[in-house]
C-alpha cells in the first residue's frame, strides 16, 4: 500500500502535539510493510525532506491554512497514492478528494474540535471515503451529528510505545524520584495542557482534601497561559498543598515523569475523545483515577486498573480514591499491574496500525 498522511498545519512532524505524535507512531509501524509518506508544515530547523524509521517526511510551506492546503495540493500534483489520510481537517480532506477523485481519501479524527455541526462540515464529510474515530465515544458523537456518514465511520483506538512507557525497576524509580525531588511521599501526577477544561482546580482541591488523611505530593507536568498558571499557583498556595510545577516536558522524556509517580489523575471536565495520557500512565504501571467522560471509560476499568469518577466536578470524589491508593501500596501495585496488562492487550501502536491497515486495504 502506498499511503500519504497529511498532518495538520499547526505543528511539524516530528512534533510535540498529540496528533503529530500519533501520526508518526502509526506511520512508523505501517512503514514496516508499506510505503508511507507524511506531509507536514515546513519549519526552519527541519529539512524539506527527511526519513524517520522508514517514513518519508515532506515539509511544505505553511503560515496559514490556505497557504498550507495550496502547498499540499501542489505537492500532490502528478503523484499517485492508494490512500490519502488527512488528520483532523475535514475541509483539507474535501479539497484533496476533489483534486483526486479516484483515490481513496480518509479523514482521521482525534476529537470533535474541527467538526462542529455546520453545513460546511457536512458538505466536506460527504467527500470522505472513510472516517476514522479514535474511540467508540467519538464515533457515537460523530454519528449523532452527521447521521448520513454513519456507514463510513470506523473506530481505531490509539496506542502507546510500550517498550518506552514501562514500569521502572526500584533503583531506576528511586533515581527518578530524586531527580524530580519527590522523596517518599505518595505522588499524584497530572500530565496535559493546563487549561480550564482539564480540571486542574478540581485536582488541587482533591489533593488538599486527601492530605487530611494521607500525605500527598502533586506533580503538574504541563503549561498554560501565564495568567491562568499564576491563578492556579495562588490557589495551591492558599490550600497549603505540596506541588511541583515542572512545566511541559518533551514527549521523548515524559515517560520518566510517569515512572517517578505513584498514580495518575485525569480530572477532565469536558469530553475527551480518547485520552492518550491515561494509556501512557497505564503502560507505565500506574493506576488511573479519571473522570467518567467521553472515551475514558473505554480505557479505564473501574476497580480493575483504576477508578472512574461519575461526579467529576466534585473534588471529594477524586480525594476518596487518592486516599484509598495512598494508604495501600499493594492495591497500587495490583491495579498498576492490571493497567499494564490491559494496555499490552489492546493499546499498542502495532495494534492501531493493524486496525487501520485492515480498513484501508
Amino acid at each position: 500500500m502506498k499511503l500519504l498522511i497529511v498532518a495538520p498545519e499547526q505543528f511539524p512532524v516530528p512534533g510535540t502535539g498529540s496528533v503529530e505524535i500519533c501520526i508518526l507512531a502509526i506511520a512508523i509501524k505501517l512503514a514496516k510493510h508499506h510505503q508511507i509518506t507524511v506531509v507536514s508544515r515546513a519549519i526552519g530547523s527541519l529539512a524539506s525532506h527527511s526519513k524517520v524509521n522508514g517514513v518519508n517526511i515532506v515539509r511544505v510551506a505553511s503560515g496559514s491554512s490556505k497557504v498550507y492546503l495550496a502547498s499540499v495540493l501542489r505537492y500532490l500534483r502528478n503523484k499517485s497514492y492508494d490512500v490519502i489520510q488527512v488528520d483532523n481537517r475535514p475541509h483539507y480532506m474535501a479539497a484533496i478528494k476533489k483534486a483526486h477523485p479516484r483515490t481513496k481519501v480518509a479523514l482521521f479524527l482525534h476529537s470533535l474540535t474541527f467538526v462542529p455541526r455546520t453545513q460546511h462540515v457536512k458538505n466536506s464529510l460527504n467527500h470522505a471515503n472513510v472516517i476514522i474515530a479514535n474511540s467508540e465515544s467519538l464515533k457515537s458523537k460523530l454519528t449523532d451529528r452527521f447521521p448520513a456518514q454513519k456507514h463510513k465511520i470506523h473506530t481505531v483506538e490509539l496506542g502507546v510505545e510500550a517498550d518506552r512507557f514501562h514500569p521502572p525497576g526500584e533503583s531506576e524509580r528511586n533515581t527518578l524520584r530524586a531527580k524530580y525531588g519527590l522523596g517518599k511521599t505518595f505522588t499524584v501526577l497530572f500530565v496535559g495542557r493546563v487549561i480550564p477544561r482539564k480540571g486542574v482546580p478540581v485536582l488541587l482541591k482533591a489533593v488538599h482534601l486527601a492530605n487530611q488523611q494521607v500525605p500527598v505530593h502533586l506533580v503538574i507536568a504541563g503549561k498554560g497561559r501565564d495568567s491562568y498558571m499564576k491563578r492556579l499557583r495562588g490557589y495551591a498556595s492558599k490550600l497549603g498543598i505540596s506541588v511541583s510545577w515542572i512545566g511541559k516536558k518533551k514527549h521523548s522524556e515524559i515517560h520518566r515523569v510517569f515512572q517517578a509517580s505513584d498514580c495518575f489523575v485525569c480530572p477532565s471536565q469536558k469530553h475527551e475523545a480518547f485520552g492518550l495520557v491515561n494509556v501512557e500512565a497505564m503502560a507505565t504501571g500506574l493506576p488511573v483515577i479519571a473522570s467518567r467522560i467521553g472515551g475514558i471509560p473505554e480505557i479505564v476499568n473501574h476497580d480493575n486498573n483504576g477508578y472512574l469518577i461519575d461526579n467529576y466536578h466534585d473534588p471529594a470524589k477524586f480525594a476518596e480514591y487518592i486516599v484509598r491508593l495512598g494508604k495501600n501500596k499493594e492495591l497500587v501495585r495490583t491495579l498498576g499491574n492490571n493497567a499494564r496488562t490491559n494496555v499490552l492487550s489492546r493499546f499498542t501502536w502495532r495494534q492501531t496500525s493493524s486496525r487501520l491497515e485492515a480498513i484501508y486495504l
